[in-house]
Parts: structure tokens; C-alpha cells; sequence
């Protein structure tokens, strides 16, 4: 069993393999994770997260390589999650973000984390939120959080940070994607990066077009910028961190950063919630009034939403 007051302590201090070791925790779904999350929860609420997704190849990994240098030189201390699609095999991270943003292993000032998704769908990996409350209360200024690439469906990221960046590359159908459910909804900064190719240009008018055929806003309404990046020769990425930071304080100046904020936490509570009467549901697999309530459906005396509605108010009583 790990000292979970000791590990918070030295995370706080900066120390890498506390952080790790608690977020290994987390991953592993710990019978200490209650423990590190009532230990951590008035430690937290500090860290600005700010999402970045798009489709595969558009440069995730560079462009928030290229954020952390730009959020160094200002001297806040980052974090990164960098959400990799699993091994078929290890169940691991299968890219491993850390090996393309090497360059910043050396720096006491950053904490990279490759996560995986471990089938979990939308993007992130299912203990995404809990992470990030660690590396939030381990000091970090701003949380980074790469998702795997994603389609048209796969959002979640808008849910989970502060604030959510899409990125586009122009010659890569972008444009056609981003006017598909989802992406055009989700995105607070747009960024087209690779913008030394050609067809930069046309696919930040296309995608300013269709950001004009959307949801109709009103005056102060926050109308997401568009930015053009080259983001290996970190060519745009001031403009990225200047966009950020007014969303920020437009965020923070009308009440939204606090309402999105709730919004998570409600969200995390009822994730946690849902999981914890589906693993109770689960143990009734064989138990005689899972089947009793089968038999009376079968029998026509039960419709299935009767028998569920019985089946919860059994289990919440219990």
C-alpha cells in the first residue's frame, strides 16, 4: 500500500515518480483511489486544461510540443496527458507521445503522460478526469490534453477541458470533416496547422464559411478565432497562446470557466455513479431476483422497464 499523503506531498513539490505513481493509481482503479481523490480534491481547481484534437496527422503531438515551449518561456509550470489508442497486446499506450516531445524530458518544469485508451471510445481514456485532478493539484499551471485522433463522433475532449482546440492540415479532407457533427461544435480556437502547404488558405476560409453558417451569436458572443500555424518551426504558436488566453479571460469575465467546471464535475460524479450500479448489476448475474424479475417478463406480468425501474430501487435500498 502506497502513503498517499506522503505521495501528494512530494508531487506537490515536483517530484515526477509521486505524480506518476499517482497516476498510475488512478489507472489502475486502486482500492486507494478514493484516498488519492479525497486527499487531492482541496489541492485542485488551480490548473487552466485546454484540450487539443483533430484528425490523425494533422500534428496533435508537434503542436503541443510547440505549446509547451511557448508556456515555458512565460514560466508556468504544464502537464501533459497524451491519450494513445492501446495495444492489442500490452494494453498500453501504443505511440507513445513522451518519445516526439523528448525534448522537454530534461525540464523539471513539465510532466509528460502517455494515457491509453484502453477501448474506451470519444477520444480520451475513461481515467482522463481523475489524471487531470492530479497534475492540477501537483502545481501544474496548465494541463495540456492530446486526444487520439479523432472522427467526426469522438468529442469527449469538449467535456473534459477549459478550453477545446481543434486542429485541421490542409490536403487532408479537413474541411469536409469539420462541417459534420460534432467538430464545429466543440472547437473554442481553430487552428490549421501546416500552413506552409498548399491549400492553407482555402482551408481557413472554408472553415470560417462554415463557422458563419452555424449557431447564430449574439453580441460578446465568443466567435472561435481561426489561426494558421506551422507548428514544427513553432511559426503561429504565440498567436495559439494569445487566442487561449483570451478565451480564458472571456471565459472568466462572464461566469463561463465556473459553469463548465460544474458541468465536469457533475459529469465525473455521474460517470462514477452509472459505474458503480453497473458493477453492482453485474454481481446480480445468477442471483435469483435478476432471474425471478426474467421469468415474470417472459411470463408477460412485467414489461422490462418495470422490471428495471424494481431491479434499481432494489439495489439502492440494499
Amino acid at each position: 500500500m502506497q502513503d498517499v499523503s506522503s505521495l501528494v506531498a512530494q508531487a506537490r513539490e515536483g517530484r515526477p515518480r509521486a505524480v506518476a505513481r499517482l497516476i498510475s493509481l488512478v489507472e489502475g482503479a486502486s482500492p486507494q483511489l478514493r484516498e488519492v481523490m479525497e486527499t487531492l480534491a482541496p489541492l485542485t481547481g488551480n490548473a487552466y486544461v485546454v484540450g487539443l484534437t483533430g484528425s490523425p496527422g494533422v500534428g496533435k503531438s508537434t503542436s503541443t510540443s510547440a505549446l509547451v515551449t511557448a508556456y515555458r518561456k512565460q514560466g508556468r509550470r504544464v502537464g501533459v496527458l497524451a491519450v494513445d489508442p492501446s495495444s492489442p497486446f500490452s494494453g498500453g499506450a501504443l505511440l507513445g507521445d513522451r518519445v516526439r516531445m523528448s525534448e522537454h524530458a530534461s525540464d523539471p518544469g513539465v510532466y509528460i503522460r502517455s494515457m491509453a485508451t484502453r477501448g474506451h471510445l470519444g477520444g480520451l481514456a475513461w481515467a482522463a478526469p481523475q489524471a487531470i485532478r492530479v497534475l492540477d493539484a501537483a502545481g501544474c499551471d496548465v494541463i495540456l490534453v492530446e486526444t487520439v485522433g479523432v472522427g467526426q463522433s469522438e468529442v469527449e475532449i469538449a467535456s473534459q477541458a477549459d478550453t477545446s482546440v481543434v486542429l485541421l492540415a490542409p490536403g487532408m479532407g479537413d474541411g469536409i470533416q469539420a462541417a459534420k457533427a460534432g467538430i464545429l461544435e466543440i472547437g473554442d480556437v481553430y487552428v490549421v496547422n501546416k500552413a506552409d502547404r498548399d491549400g492553407a488558405d482555402a482551408t481557413a476560409r472554408e472553415l470560417n464559411h462554415m463557422l458563419g453558417l452555424g449557431e447564430a451569436r449574439g453580441p460578446g458572443d465568443w466567435r472561435p478565432p481561426i489561426v494558421k500555424t506551422v507548428a514544427a518551426r513553432a511559426e503561429g504558436v504565440d498567436e495559439v497562446v494569445e487566442a487561449l488566453e483570451k478565451h480564458r479571460a472571456w471565459m472568466e469575465e462572464r461566469g463561463v470557466l465556473a459553469e463548465r467546471r460544474r458541468a465536469r464535475a457533475a459529469r465525473e460524479v455521474e460517470t462514477i455513479a452509472v459505474t458503480a450500479l453497473r458493477e453492482r448489476i453485474g454481481d446480480l448475474h445468477g442471483d435469483r431476483r435478476l432471474s425471478a424479475l426474467a421469468e415474470r417478463i417472459v411470463a408477460g406480468e412485467l414489461d422490462p422497464y418495470r422490471a428495471a425501474d424494481e431491479l434499481v430501487a432494489g439495489l439502492t435500498e440494499a
